[in-house]
């Protein structure tokens, strides 16, 4: 499943499934302990072996009740299990309380701050606090996320840590293994999410749901077919896309991004060169065309010519070529193809709304986060700012946000890359847990992406499509390449994973 749903969304289909019939709270704790301990005996196969003991931290709400599932499943399969519980077990949700008692029948319960002078045993799991959590964790809690275990479990998503955002509130669990139900949240993926997630496993509790507008989704899966040219074409059916570079010695980000348009499909991409660069960009491509641009007379003939589908600005350009060239592109192009990009996204920030009042529906402004806080601050300000409450402000909100005060889609850049658009739309390319890419941060890897968007749009994708599928090749070249990938290796991986449908 590719739909990522928020902790109320997940508290919405949990309820619609319970007042339907179709299922009751007691039966949908059964199993996800029962997922849970399904996951642990697979995750950690030599755990089955022997008596091993685990320690279980049981919550005040229902994530406590599939604590007391899990320490009751662990215990009929020979486990030695000792359990904790936070705050009086009597006032716990009616379901988790009926799990309590079933628990009782079998072993006994101690206060939580009891377990900070335990031994955790072969396995700690972490049932206290689930995808509602509001609070910042302190005092004992914050204790208990400095004490180690061999290896953890967390029951749905590490306590502590927003499952709407990814983010930390105050401190929280660090777990080997996380099992969430049904769907993932987002913030497994956002943020803190992956790091303190650790190995993730969705289970199911036989639960299903509409998917709606407002459904987040992960990037859906590469599908190589679609991006292979149609027979019958000429190289101007598959598009032309125009990169303008630096000056010269500032040419080679350009270079980049042309050469991954390229790639990636488009069926000629040229690059626009001032004068001083050309012998430099003409000594050093082969399937690239080059075109002299100095100045703003220069692009504007340029962009006269109608076979012209895709424009790329900012990678090694210069804040100052950017600012006389990019409102040029800006008042005489307006059809669906602009990507902004690093220098043509500093160049204002200084004015951001002199950006913005130019900007249209056909653009895509892929800034990294030091990009996007010279052109957003106070958004990134508000990203930034230590979470006091959840659910907190995350890298959607900002995202979302940011794609409504600029009118044109933006891509958030980083291993959980956000694209929004202005209707609220969005998207996430997570480059983590099996597709966890670190090699990408690699200068001229940004260039790159830019490029995949460029050449995507030049072949007709929507923009915000573009910026997807872009996202999703960036990250399955660097895993098809593997350790020590550099930018230029990138473009020349897409032919290997064009080939793999």
């Amino acid at each position: 499943m590719d739909d990522l749903l928020t902790s109320g969304q997940m508290r919405n289909v949990e309820r619609a499934a319970i007042e339907s019939g179709a299922t009751t709270g007691l039966d949908l704790m059964e199993r996800a302990g029962t997922a849970c301990v399904d996951a642990i005996l697979a995750h950690w196969p030599d755990l089955a072996e022997g008596s091993p003991r685990a320690t279980v931290l049981c919550g005040p709400g229902n994530n406590g009740g599939d604590g007391y599932v899990i320490a009751r499943l662990l215990a009929r399969k020979g486990w030695r299990v000792s359990v904790f519980c936070l705050g009086d077990p009597q006032k716990l949700p009616l379901d988790a309380q009926a799990n309590y008692q079933r628990w009782r029948e079998m072993g006994e319960t101690e206060p939580l701050d009891a377990a900070l002078d335990a031994d955790p045993g072969a396995l700690l799991v972490d049932a206290l606090f689930g995808t509602g959590l509001t609070r910042p964790l302190e005092g004992l809690l914050r204790d208990l996320t400095a004490k180690p275990a061999p290896r953890e479990v967390a029951v749905d998503i590490p306590s502590g840590l927003c499952a709407d955002s990814g983010r930390v509130l105050g401190a929280a669990m660090r777990a080997d293994l996380t099992v969430t139900f049904h769907a993932p949240k987002p913030g497994h993926y956002l943020a803190d999410g992956p790091a303190q997630c650790g190995d993730l496993v969705t289970g199911d509790i036989g639960l299903s749901h509409q998917v709606g507008d407002d459904v987040l989704r992960l990037c859906p899966a590469l599908n190589p077919v679609g991006l292979r040219k149609s027979a019958g074409g000429h190289k101007y059916s598959h598009g032309h896309a125009l990169v303008l570079t630096g000056a010269a010695g500032r040419t080679g980000a350009a270079r980049l991004a042309a050469r991954a348009a390229l790639r990636i499909g488009a069926g000629l991409v040229t690059l626009g060169v001032p004068g001083a660069a050309q012998f430099e960009v003409a000594s050093s491509i082969t399937a690239l065309m080059m075109a002299r641009v100095d100045d703003a007379d220069a692009l504007t003939d340029m962009l006269a010519d109608p076979r012209l589908t895709a424009l790329c600005f900012g990678p090694g350009m210069g804040t100052k070529r950017a600012q006389a060239l990019v409102p040029v592109a800006l008042r005489a192009w307006h059809a669906p193809g602009i990507v902004l990009d690093a220098d043509a996204l500093t160049a204002y920030q200084d004015e951001p709304a002199a950006l913005f009042d130019q900007l249209h529906a056909g653009c895509v402004l892929t800034p990294h986060l030091g990009e996007f806080a010279r052109l957003f601050p106070d958004i990134a300000d508000r990203l930034r700012a230590t979470p006091t409450k959840g659910p907190a402000y995350s890298k959607l909100d900002a995202t979302r946000e940011a794609a409504a005060r600029a009118g044109c889609v933006v891509l958030f850049k980083g291993p959980d890359t956000v694209i929004a658009d202005p209707d609220g739309h969005c998207s996430l390319c997570a480059a983590a847990y099996g597709r966890a890419a670190p090699q990408l941060a690699t200068a001229g890897s940004g260039d790159v992406l830019a490029g995949f968007i460029t050449g995507l749009l030049a072949r007709g994708f929507a923009p915000m499509a573009a910026a997807e599928v872009a996202a999703q090749m960036h990250v399955d070249c660097a895993l098809s390449f593997g350790p020590g990938l550099i930018a230029e290796d990138l473009p020349e991986e897409v032919p290997t994973v064009m080939r793999r449908a």
